[in-house]
């Protein structure tokens, strides 16, 4: 993938929520030096909590791309932004998209970058010839992060073990396998733009050996409960030959994301399918703890139903990126 030059004026469009513009909160969240302000459409229900600016005083500012910073279903690039993509071209940024419809397949955008000198960075087109996966056991330690949904929480949860671990001296690497990881750490597999037959051998190239010591922290995909994705989530959890699981959950949802006539698996139903699933890899994976994404409950309330969990599920559980992961540390540490 080429370099994609930094920093980002990042494109909300017209998103209908905070969780569709997902690809721009976590760059926010984890890159805030690249993230120098936001472009927002009328209608957009989506905000970073940074500066709002049109693209004049975005390139004034130093911005160099503009990176679509949705996660629509499908991953459409939809009709109501091309003016804005075309103008950003005119006025010298490049564009930067994981979309499945990707930048260089829509004509007009491929024209006017032509005609303009600028760069179309797809970050969700595999670049490599992946193999399929052969379950050979691979040296070295590997987590995944899984979840009862969509969107709640599973890259977080690797990046911030990765940030606690690395803090302490140890040895890990987040692994990403989407789109917004890609443009958080610049490497991984775009995993649902893989072919069916190599998704699984993706991730296993993606974790090869390592020291004995050392952890792979994978970023989890969809849900094994999603009808939508639960094919992604089921190579990662063959591929992956995880070690360790940790289940993701966001307990205010009325559904499931986007499935409005689905409500979400438990905690404990999560835990026994996907424990059951990832022994058929590796038969000492072992579920080592829970992490929920707090952000839509009182502190107070947030901490009484950890605890809750904690009771009833025998496991130890945080929201890591609002109180830390160290207690998802210290359980990996006593494999």
């Amino acid at each position: 993938m080429a370099l994609i030059e930094t920093p980002y004026l990042l494109f909300l469009g017209d998103a209908p929520d905070q969780l569709a513009a997902k690809v721009a909160q976590g760059i926010k969240d984890w890159r805030p030096e690249f993230a120098v302000g936001q472009y927002r459409m009328e209608g957009c229900k989506a905000d970073m909590g940074l500066v709002d600016m049109n693209l004049a005083t975005a390139k004034a500012a130093g911005c160099k791309t503009l990176v679509i910073g949705v996660a629509n279903r499908g991953g459409i690039i939809s009709p109501a932004w091309k003016k804005v993509l075309v103008q950003a071209l005119e006025e010298g940024f490049d564009l930067a998209s994981g979309l499945h419809n990707l930048l260089r397949d829509e004509p007009d955008l491929v024209a006017v970058a032509a005609a303009c000198g600028r760069q179309l960075h797809d970050v969700r087109v595999p670049s490599v010839d992946y193999p399929i996966a052969n379950g050979i056991k691979r040296t070295g330690k590997r987590m995944l992060a899984v979840g009862t949904d969509c969107s709640v929480g599973k890259m977080y949860t690797a990046l911030c073990m990765e940030r606690e671990m690395r803090e302490r001296g140890l040895k890990a690497t987040f692994r990403a396998t989407g789109q917004t990881g890609i443009l958080i750490t610049g490497d991984g597999v775009p995993l649902d733009a893989v072919i069916a037959d190599f998704m699984a051998g993706s991730i296993e190239w993606l974790t090869p050996d390592n020291d004995a010591d050392h952890w792979d922290l994978i970023e989890g995909q969809g849900s094994l409960f999603h009808v939508s994705y639960s094919g992604v989530t089921l190579a990662l959890v063959h591929g992956g030959q995880p070690d360790a699981l940790v289940l993701c959950h966001e307990p205010t949802r009325p559904h499931m994301r986007g499935l409005p006539g689905y409500t979400a698996h438990s905690l404990e139903a999560l835990r026994d399918v996907a424990l059951t699933l990832a022994r058929v890899g590796n038969p000492a994976c072992q579920v080592v703890g829970i992490s929920v994404n707090t952000q839509h409950m009182p502190e107070p309330e947030a901490r009484a139903y950890l605890a809750k969990l904690e009771a009833e599920m025998g496991l130890p559980a945080t929201d890591p990126f609002r109180f830390g992961a160290g207690k998802l540390v210290d359980a990996l540490a006593a494999i």
